[in-house]
């Protein structure tokens, strides 16, 4: 984690996610290392935005971020979630209760 710390937050947090993931943390040591390896064919400003990404998207893996550092997505900007529309409200939109029996719902 003390490696993590010194190349940024977002790579810190990572490795964080990638640890708290597994079901013995030793397992995600293997993945925080290749990440820190990565740092050495990538800046490590590269390996910090990859980071960010990563976390952004909810993809925590070595995976991931070798595929955003390759494609050069890094330098992209991370585009904000868009929250879903509500539901529609209409008197003719049936509900979830039409459709769980086998009777016809007695309409007003």
């Amino acid at each position: 984690m003390n490696w993590a710390q010194t190349i940024g937050p977002a790579t810190a947090d990572l490795f964080e996610r990638i640890i708290a993931s597994k079901r013995h943390p030793e397992q995600g040591y293997r993945s925080c290392l290749g990440i820190l390896r990565l740092g050495k064919q990538y800046s490590s400003l590269r390996l910090e935005a990859a980071a960010r990404r990563a976390i952004a998207l909810r993809a925590c893996s070595y995976p991931s971020v070798k595929s955003i550092l390759e494609c050069n997505l890094d330098s992209q900007p991370i585009e904000p979630v868009v929250p879903s529309k509500p539901a529609i409200d209409h008197p003719n939109i049936r509900g979830s209760e039409y459709f769980d029996n086998n009777e016809p719902p007695i309409l007003p």
